[in-house]
């Protein structure tokens, strides 16, 4: 059997859809960061789900944007452990606006024509994301 410590100080992002782990984890970029460990753990056995992908991150979160996570998976928990001990547990919710999380893929959008023009979507009444500029409507998550 698989044996990861327990986390010290850190994040443990819990209840991931089994398989979406590593595109969460590119997504979120956590192969940039220098001050921390992460461990990825895919099809990991669920009581819930029958799997799931867990990542674990010891060391310092602090230029993490963990609002994107209410976005690419509705079941994630995130739990906050400080000293070995839970200080907090979390469940993203939605974010309101996504900025160059996702591309409008409108050709004639604002955003395809010019460069350095951020991808900005905000959310719809529907649980939608619309493109600010162009109101092209996304639906289809990552």
């Amino acid at each position: 059997m698989l044996n990861i410590d327990e986390i010290q100080n850190g994040v443990v992002i819990d209840h991931i859809t089994a398989g979406t782990g590593l595109a969460l984890y590119h997504m979120m970029e956590l192969e940039k960061l220098d001050n921390a460990s992460v461990a990825l753990l895919q099809n990991v056995r669920s009581q819930k789900t029958g799997k799931k992908d867990i990542i674990k991150i010891e060391g310092d979160v602090s230029g993490l944007n963990f609002d994107i996570l209410g976005y690419l998976d509705p079941q994630i928990s995130i739990t906050v452990i400080e000293n070995g001990t839970v200080s907090k547990k979390i469940r993203p919710e939605q974010p309101k606006r996504l900025v160059n999380v996702i591309k409008c893929k409108n050709p004639r959008c604002i955003t395809s024509m010019e460069e350095g023009c951020d991808h900005i979507f905000a959310l719809t009444p529907s649980g939608r994301y619309r493109c600010i500029y162009c109101e092209q409507e996304f639906s289809v998550k990552p």
